[in-house]
């Protein structure tokens, strides 16, 4: 796998066949022999500006609440947002770390501006996780992961396809890389897309669509519980050759 830099800490990857790039923590640095990868993609698109303050309190709650869980050690998570107003769409608030190395409270403040690419932002999301889960797994490392979206929106503006998406996700299911990947598309304020994201979500081999409806402080609330619980069943589940069952089917 190609690694294009990086300090002590991280190394810097690139997604094979296209130009988006990612972070990880350096394998030699990692204590553990099981981890489950964890990405988080948050939609900072013009349109979740009357919401945006709560939307990143709802990130921070979702990180936090990961630590507190029993299998926290265990855990590599990455943040990334995702509009028109980023290179190549997508902007990496940090690649995958460990939880110790995390203070959610740094996040930066959304500035919700311009256009769509949600395809390029499950793209990064995918791939990302797929590429550095080959290289964990080619250095003995027993390795699953879990992928959330969330969105106010369809795509409008992006380079990469449903297809494109299915084929890196399709990676998982031929064995070259974890054990299992768990994707979870999730749409906020956007039930006038639902049928987009659900032919989004089948095009693109996605393994579930929730529509949380209109966007309050308690549905977000329940949404960065729903983060953190799924990431702990999903982090429970390595070992047994399969993705998790707990993963609830709303929120």
């Amino acid at each position: 796998m190609p690694r294009i830099g990086g300090d002590e800490a991280t190394g810097t990857y690139r997604i094979t066949g296209s130009n988006f790039k990612f972070t990880g923590a350096r394998l030699t640095r990692l204590g553990a022999t099981e981890y489950t990868l964890v990405t988080i993609a948050v939609d900072v698109t013009g349109s979740t500006a009357p919401f945006a303050n709560e939307l990143r309190r709802a990130l921070i709650a979702a990180v936090d609440s990961c630590k507190k869980s029993p299998r926290s050690n265990n855990l590599l998570i990455r943040v990334i947002t995702f509009a028109t107003t980023f290179r190549d769409g997508v902007n990496e608030i940090h690649g995958f770390r460990q939880l110790a190395d995390i203070n959610p409270n740094d996040y930066p403040p959304f500035r919700p501006a311009g256009m769509t690419p949600l395809f390029d932002a499950v793209y990064s999301a995918a791939g990302a996780m797929v590429e550095y889960g080959v290289d964990m797994v080619n250095n003995d490392f027993l390795v699953n992961g879990i992928v959330f979206i969330i969105t106010d929106g369809a795509d409008n503006r992006s380079t990469m396809t449903p297809g494109m998406i299915k084929a890196q996700i399709a990676k998982v299911t031929l064995g070259e890389a974890l054990e299992s990947m768990v994707t979870v598309l999730v749409g906020i304020n956007a039930t006038q897309y639902r049928r987009e994201l659900e032919i989004f979500q089948q095009e693109a081999g996605l393994d579930q669509y929730i529509d949380v409806g209109e966007i309050t402080i308690g549905k977000l609330a329940k949404l960065a519980a729903f983060v953190s619980q799924s990431v702990s069943s999903q982090s429970q589940a390595i070992g047994t050759g399969g993705p998790s069952q707990n993963i609830a089917p709303t929120i």
